[in-house]
């Protein structure tokens, strides 16, 4: 049984790990002010970034959904790891040695880091396959479609050898159970007991965002293979068809840099793309591209805008418009434009780049063209417009595709060119354009209205966590957030004695004001790595959100010399306001006082002189 991880190494780790390159694994992040970071949160869908990082603390925060945590959360929740497997893999990744309390080390349990394991045991035994006699089909099959062995090594191709239990006897004498390897898909069960999963094939590793192998897709090259043309990996803890983007992992830094990516329908397509330069292409693994994909593509892309651009490349066939056809229903999910780019003579990519080069792949993507006006054409297709039959079901066809674009700057220029199309008058196009664009906002609503009652029954309010974008926005409220804000994240900018004044100071806002009090009570951890977390312990449970928000929203200050000037003037501003405060209540105690009583009113006036003094020798700084 696996020990129990020293709390010194746990801290040790977090303080090595940059939350930022953890969270940049899954996420586009952009600058949100000096020290934050910000994306589109990977826990719920959103068009606009709420998702905050500060790396300096080491914290996550999303102002939409309410989820925060530190970059060992973050892994549990994203990967579905334990706090040991997140762990562990954090200091993997910065290369330190933990020290277990108990027992004697690292868990042997079939968990996601066993199952990983085995999987890049998997990957590296079909690399070396490859290169055996006994893979020459598999050697052929790439040369035919123009791959090297450097090709394959860049996207780590391998070859299952036809045998019953190669890869199984491999993987037991590394150290894996049956029960891990079975775990992990890599083989299956029959009668005779287990058998390699993958035989006699070409093996394409499959990795997720980060670059683990955590699947293979396998093609069929043998006459006797009555197995399916592509054999992929089945669903299992670490493997799910329906999120994996095949080609992500290497495409991820230029999708997240250009704001594009091309989406193509197979492994071999994947390679053609990159070695031609289109180094922004992925696939879907074995499954139609859906919204788990579109989810995960919106956030490497950091897709909250208009300007960024997803193409989908289809085969002209039946199955190729289909395909495109699902993507058109769900491509109003993307702020990007969606395009659709078919090659010359329905050639697909790796065709396309075998036949007439690399030039052929770059081009075929700038010449991409609206995914409405490709399916359009295609809807258009299906009806024999020669027939009134035919052009009246190809306006009740081809309206609501109108009625779906995005700009609505668009959709009168693409109703004439319907009009065009089919013959019919103007106005005739435009009602039932009109009519479509009714139709699908009541079903939308009608959507909404189900997904919120449930069978019959009352909605459920889902109470939302507190939020600082709820505080009040007075004057007052506004420089108390403020000051916490600046004062939690750059402590060192304002300084221990100058903080220690501020929490001295009286506070509007009852929800502040015990933040200010949390801060005063953690004065002892002022300016160390356990200041944030000390804060966050004062606080009651319900407040700790609170704080958590404060820490990551960001500044509005965007350089290092602005910032340092901000955080000073805004403690200062707070300690300002509590000095004026006293002054006016010494200015109505000096109002009431009978000048007869000369001693106090002296004293009152000291008080007030000493008052100002302060309060110039304070903005004099």
């Amino acid at each position: 049984m696996a020990g129990r991880i020293r709390s010194s190494d746990i801290e040790e780790v977090k303080s090595r790990t940059n939350i930022a390159d953890i969270v940049g694994d899954h996420v586009s992040l952009k600058s949100a002010g000096v020290g934050s970071l910000k994306g589109l949160c990977p826990f719920h869908d959103e068009r606009s970034p709420s998702f905050h990082v500060r790396p300096q603390l080491g914290f996550y925060h999303c102002f939409g959904c309410g989820e925060s945590g530190d970059a060992i959360s973050f892994l549990q929740k994203m990967d579905h790891v334990t706090f040991t497997d997140a762990v562990e893999r954090l200091a993997q990744r910065v290369g330190f040695q933990l020290t277990y309390e108990d027992g004697e080390g690292p868990s042997d349990s079939t968990n996601r880091a066993r199952l990983l394991a085995a999987n890049a045991a998997a990957e590296t035994f079909f690399q070396e396959q490859l290169a055996t006699p006994g893979a020459d089909p598999g050697r052929r099959f790439l040369g035919e479609r123009g791959f090297d062995h450097i090709a394959a090594a860049k996207f780590g191709v391998g070859f299952a050898p036809k045998s019953w239990d190669a890869l199984t006897k491999h993987l037991r004498s590394k150290g894996f159970t049956v029960e891990e390897i079975t775990t992990a898909g890599l083989v299956s069960q029959g009668d005779r007991g287990v058998y390699d999963r993958f035989r006699g094939r070409l093996i394409w590793p499959i990795r997720d965002v980060t670059g683990q192998t955590i699947g293979f897709g396998a093609r069929k090259l043998l006459d006797d293979d009555k197995g399916p043309k592509y054999l992929n990996t089945p669903e299992t803890p670490v493997y799910h068809k329906a999120q994996v983007l095949y080609g992500l992992d290497l495409a991820k830094r230029d999708v997240s840099r250009s704001h594009r990516v091309v989406v193509v329908e197979g492994y071999t397509d994947v390679m053609a793309c990159h070695l031609a330069g289109v180094t922004t292409a992925v696939a879907t693994c074995g499954t139609s591209f859906g919204v788990d994909h579109i989810k995960t593509l919106r956030r490497v892309m950091g897709d909250d805008n208009v300007n960024g651009e997803v193409i989908f490349t289809f085969d002209p066939d039946a199955a190729g418009q289909k395909a495109a056809m699902r993507a058109f229903a769900e491509e109003r999910r993307f702020s990007a434009q969606t395009y659709v780019a078919v090659a010359p003579d329905g050639l697909d990519p790796c065709d396309l780049r075998l036949n007439r080069g690399d030039d052929a792949v770059r081009r075929l993507v700038d010449n991409k063209e609206p995914m409405f006006e490709f399916v359009i054409r295609q809807t258009l297709a299906s009806f024999d417009l020669e027939t009134v039959e035919g052009r009246v079901g190809a306006l009740r066809a081809a309206a609501p595709v109108i009625a779906d674009i995005r700009d609505p700057s668009l959709r009168p220029g693409y109703t004439r060119v319907l009009a065009r199309h089919l013959g019919v008058d103007l106005p005739e196009v435009q009602a039932a354009v009109s009519r479509a664009a009714k139709g699908s906002a009541s079903a939308a609503a009608d959507s909404r209205s189900r997904q919120g009652q449930g069978s019959g029954q009352a909605t459920e309010v889902v109470e939302r966590p507190a939020s600082i974008r709820d505080l009040p926005r007075d004057p007052a409220t506004r420089l108390e957030r403020d000051a916490l804000m600046a004062i939690l994240q750059h402590p060192a900018l304002a300084g221990r004695e100058l903080v220690q004044r501020a929490m001295l100071t009286t506070f509007v806002n009852p929800t502040l004001a015990v933040v200010r009090d949390a801060i005063a009570a953690s004065m002892d951890a002022f300016g160390t790595d356990a200041w944030f977390t000390r804060v966050s312990e004062m606080v009651p449970t319900p407040m700790v959100g609170v704080v958590q928000q404060l820490a990551v929203a960001p500044i509005p200050e965007r350089s290092e010399r602005d910032l340092t000037a901000y955080v000073s003037e805004i403690t200062v501003a707070l300690i300002d306001r509590e000095l004026l405060r006293q002054s006016h209540e010494l200015l109505g105690r000096l109002q009431r006082v009978d000048p007869k009583e000369r001693e106090s009113y002296r004293s009152l006036q000291r008080q007030l002189m000493a008052l100002e003094g302060e309060r110039r020798s304070l903005r004099e700084g």
